[in-house]
């Protein structure tokens, strides 16, 4: 009888323990957390030996989960910010977080410049696809399946976000690291940590509600951003 009441034992301790573990309300948050914060950090290299890259078994590495749920940029934002942005002839906006593809799309469409959206859910970046295909700005718009942390943006002058104050956190060194002097970043809603924004403004929404959306610059190579002063606790 203890022969078998020992294994039974264990069974039912085994179980108890893989469905603590498997709680989606413990876990969910903190996992997507965790997965951006290693995106912003560094790759991480596959596990065991990787195979010799040759043209013929390169591999796109897979792709995370979204960071923040998709919820599109109301119109009225969208004009807003792209009118802050000051666009010139030439320039060329990155939306990092694209979703539909509407801020891209109407950058083509008023301002005619070339506009490029990183969206890591593939299934939104086929609707952007298809909106930019309606909408005749094809030639000017393109949308790219990948991961903004690893993505290339350095070629963009303007840089549009709606994430969340975390991610923009992370993604701040990315920015500052590879755009050029000078480049425009415009944060719906969300802000940059102590990194004071050049302008803000508010953009009436519903009743009595409105939508912020901040502007930075990046500075020239070797000069701090402007940050807010820290206060001391008072004693």
């Amino acid at each position: 009888m203890t022969k078998l009441l020992f294994p039974l034992c264990f069974l039912l301790f085994s179980a108890t323990s893989f469905s603590l573990k498997s709680t989606p309300a413990i876990l969910a948050g903190p996992w997507i957390e965790r997965q951006a914060i290693q995106a912003a950090q560094t790759v991480q290299n596959p596990v065991g030996q990787a195979p010799k890259r040759t043209k013929s078994n390169k591999r796109k590495p897979a792709l995370r989960k979204p960071d923040v749920i998709y919820y599109p940029t109301p119109g009225d934002t969208v004009n807003a910010m792209l009118t802050l942005a000051d666009i010139k002839k030439g320039d060329v906006l990155y939306d990092l977080g694209s979703g539909d593809g509407r801020i891209p799309i109407m950058a083509a469409q008023q301002h005619g410049i070339r506009a490029v959206g990183i969206e890591i859910d593939p299934k939104l970046v086929a609707v952007a696809e298809e909106r930019a295909r309606q909408e005749n700005v094809q030639s000017l718009v393109s949308f790219r399946n990948a991961d903004m942390f690893r993505a290339n943006i350095s070629e963009a002058s303007i840089v549009t976000l709606y994430l969340s104050n975390k991610i923009n956190l992370l993604l701040r060194p990315k920015l500052l690291r590879e755009l050029r002097p000078g480049t425009r970043i415009l944060s719906h809603d969300f802000h940059m940590g102590d990194w004071v924004p050049e302008q803000k403004i508010s953009v009436p929404w519903q009743k009595n509600l409105f939508r912020t959306i901040y502007l930075w610059r990046v500075p020239v190579r070797g000069f701090n951003v402007k940050t807010k002063p820290r206060t001391t606790p008072r004693t």
